[in-house]
């Protein structure tokens, strides 16, 4: 076990200096911040002048270089746009992402495990069927259009929840969290339901066809024959077993919804992370676009080595060998 998280830790290095390559230089060839962070009316002395001030005037090799040095350092570069460090501002927006990522994950496992167990196991009931009509729905309709479907309706015309920003926050182990009492859910339930639909559209699916093809197996059959409860046969047995490649799923799509929450952040005006990443971009905020991909990279990256680590504990026989 050992060796095999220190194995995965030294493929983590690897791939963030190619990512690191690749979105630096990636960056660069987008266009120069210059033209963006100073006035156009300004002379070529004062260009010159703000270049250097953010060390622009070096060849990118050298930019590159000292980016490195300063990643090994843990500093990421100093934001063009904040003036400070690019790695400072995106962690006062990461509890803002991490709480409507992890609401979200909430909605769609809560919801999306029992409808797909029935779906599974009564699979021709006109309940079963409408469950997976509406699981093609969620796959079909476009983020941003539900997005702004809820706010029309729940925002605009019943006025129950408020359609943008974040509500108050609460401290909590030194993050600021807004989901903790009813006013600061109430800004967080509508993106964190639009960032739901696909992944429970997906977790839907994927737990019936667990279902279907469990139950069809010899240790399904032969708990039934000992005379176990129907209740015991599939609370016990059968969803012991449907959680292997569950939690797999839910551990990779829980790293997508972090990653690629933009389009509902910029929706509803919420401040976290994929807001301030498309402001950067626009921006040419070079230090926070790197230092946020950067973050997502790694997060990833940890995030599968839980799921690897769960999915040993679930299945007995799976083992994270430590061969050579």
């Amino acid at each position: 076990m050992t060796v095999f998280i220190l194995r995965r830790l030294s493929q983590t290095l690897f791939v963030l200096f190619i990512t690191s390559l690749l979105v630096f230089f990636g960056l660069f060839v987008i266009g120069d911040p210059i033209e963006i962070l100073v006035n156009p009316v300004a002379d070529e002395i004062e260009r010159a002048r703000a270049a250097a001030a953010l060390g622009l005037d070096k060849p990118i090799l050298e930019q590159y270089w000292v980016f490195l040095t300063g990643a090994l350092r843990g500093e990421l570069g100093t934001s063009f746009v904040f003036g400070r460090s690019a790695m400072e501002v995106i962690i006062e927006r990461m509890p803002a992402t991490l709480e409507l990522a992890f609401l979200a994950m909430v909605i769609a496992v809560v919801i999306g495990v029992p409808l797909g167990m029935y779906a599974g196991l009564k699979p021709d009931s006109w309940i079963s069927k409408t469950i997976m009509a509406g699981s093609i729905v969620g796959f079909s309709l476009p983020t941003f259009w539900v997005g702004l479907l809820l706010i029309l309706v729940f925002a605009v015309q019943l006025g129950w929840l408020p359609s943008t920003g974040r509500g108050p926050t609460q401290e909590w182990f030194g993050l600021q969290l807004s989901i903790l009492h009813w006013d600061g859910l109430k800004y967080a339930l509508l993106p964190a339901i639009n960032l739901a639909l696909f992944k429970l559209s997906l977790i839907i699916r994927l737990t019936r066809a667990q279902v279907r093809e469990q139950s069809l197996l010899d240790y399904i059959k032969f708990a039934r024959a000992k005379g176990l409860s129907r209740t015991r046969v599939i609370g016990v047995h059968l969803f012991k077993n449907i959680l292997i490649p569950l939690v797999t799923v839910i551990g990779l799509e829980l790293g997508s919804v972090i990653a690629f929450a933009v389009v509902t952040e910029t929706i509803f005006a919420w401040p976290g992370m994929g807001k301030l990443v498309i402001d950067s971009i626009f921006q040419l905020d070079r230090p926070v676009v790197v230092a946020y991909l950067m973050m997502i990279v790694f997060m990833f990256i940890l995030i599968n080595l839980v799921v690897d680590l769960l999915y040993s504990a679930l299945d007995p026989r799976v083992r994270l060998g430590e061969s050579k």
